[in-house]
């Protein structure tokens, strides 16, 4: 499906041995788990991570199901375009504030679990800060770059900068003119879902990034999902598409179809239906009890997951128009 940048490089790892060729791992220790193992290590309780920094593609589904089972409670969520993801963790009893410009379904709209928790705090309290998709952008760049905050124009005059304490509105020193200064966020974790990564966690990622760099450089660690582990000389084969280089990285995990129902460019598309399915199985929450037990507790892992998908849906989901990069020549 996916082609090698250059020719003559293997992409993959034996995988019946992930550390095959000592050339791979003599200079940068593995930080490869399985994803119970790097959900256990990463996440506690009250833990403030940052998550479909993609928008609406990328979405980190297998690593948002596993901090479901594992019951981690008063997690803080911080995202864009907060998509179906973070409705599922509110509704499983996860969340106890969310920093977002948008909750909900992007195929639907409403988000149930949101509406119900912010209404009626079922299942928990929810404390929400408002945003746009540009101050979430803004704050995670200065928290990038160690500032305290970043200066911007947008949502002068916007009800959303009231009762945020995140906001403040000064005159610039230079001008005069209004600014709004928006606050740096710092998670304590960034779960960024790639397309490629080597046992290391240095990631290709390419398509719509979103705030992935920014939101990955600004937090205290970083958890990376991966569509595959490929061996470093693919990683540095195209060092311009290495976006997340891997002295950031806590973990790194290999989970195939991570990302569904969501898309993964190069890899599979968008599942509409599972997003219509899932709005309507969670309209009520004794509806979405059933859909958890289903979906989520009902399953060990990712794989006992794909196994409720019919091969053939799974099939039509992937990639049926390839469209490789050229190479590109990095000699001298």
């Amino acid at each position: 499906m996916l082609h090698s940048l250059c020719d003559g490089i293997d992409r993959r790892l034996d995988p019946n041995d992930q550390l095959s060729g000592a050339a791979l791992m003599s200079t940068q220790p593995s930080k490869i788990m399985t994803m119970t193992e790097a959900v256990s290590r990463l996440i506690r309780p009250g833990t403030a991570i940052a998550l479909g920094t993609s928008l609406e593609g990328m979405i980190p589904f297998a690593a948002g199901h596993e901090i479901i089972r594992q019951g981690i409670r008063d997690l803080t969520l911080i995202g864009p375009i907060s998509d179906m993801l973070f409705d599922q963790l509110i509704g499983g009893g996860c969340v106890s504030g969310i920093r977002a410009a948008w909750v909900g379904n992007v195929s639907t709209g409403l988000g149930y679990h949101f509406r119900r928790a912010v209404e009626r705090q079922d299942p928990n309290p929810l404390e929400v800060e408002n945003h746009s998709n540009f101050t979430i952008a803004l704050s995670l760049q200065a928290g990038a770059l160690g500032v305290p905050f970043l200066p911007a124009r947008t949502l002068l005059g916007s009800d959303i900068i009231q009762g945020n304490p995140h906001f403040r509105i000064q005159p610039c020193p230079f001008t005069g003119v209004p600014l709004l200064l928006v606050q740096a966020i710092n998670p304590d974790l960034a779960v960024i879902h790639v397309q490629r990564a080597d046992p290391s966690g240095n990631a290709h990622l390419w398509g719509n990034m979103g705030v992935s760099e920014a939101a990955a450089k600004a937090s205290r660690a970083v958890l990376i999902v991966a569509e595959e582990i490929v061996a470093p000389e693919v990683i540095r084969s195209d060092p311009n598409r290495t976006v997340i280089p891997g002295f950031i990285v806590s973990a790194v995990v290999e989970e195939p179809w991570g990302a569904h129902p969501s898309a993964v460019q190069g890899y599979y598309g968008h599942d509409n239906a599972v997003y219509v399915d899932y709005s309507q199985e969670t309209r009520t929450r004794e509806r979405s009890r059933e859909w958890f037990e289903r979906w989520v507790y009902g399953v060990k892992n990712r794989q006992e997951y794909l196994e409720h998908l019919p091969p053939e849906h799974l099939e039509a989901l992937r990639v049926q128009y390839p469209a490789p990069a050229a190479p590109a020549d990095f000699g001298y």
